[in-house]
């Protein structure tokens, strides 16, 4: 019964980061895209903001979605004892 709990408490700790991750991919991917028009007049680099994130913006925040989401796994993993470090031991 314990070990079901936690297992519970896991993944719903694990699905609410990875619903506010998609999020925010969302976010990135549509939203920006969608007001690419009405973002021109913002410039960033030189360049109007639309064009900045789909060319540099958007490429760099997925990379550090996919680094946010390892490093916040391998925590809650060995939270919970199921890293997989203690199964190559």
């Amino acid at each position: 019964m314990r070990l079901e709990r936690k297992q519970r408490e896991y993944w719903r700790r694990n699905l609410r980061m990875t619903a506010f991750l998609l999020a925010i991919w969302f976010v990135v991917t549509f939203v920006v895209s969608y007001f690419a028009r009405d973002l021109g007049g913002i410039v960033v680099l030189g360049f109007p903001l639309g064009f900045y994130m789909g060319a540099q913006g958007a490429p760099v925040i997925y990379v550090l979605i996919i680094w946010w989401y390892a490093r916040y796994m391998n925590r809650l993993d060995r939270e919970y004892g199921v890293s997989d470090a203690e199964a190559e031991d």
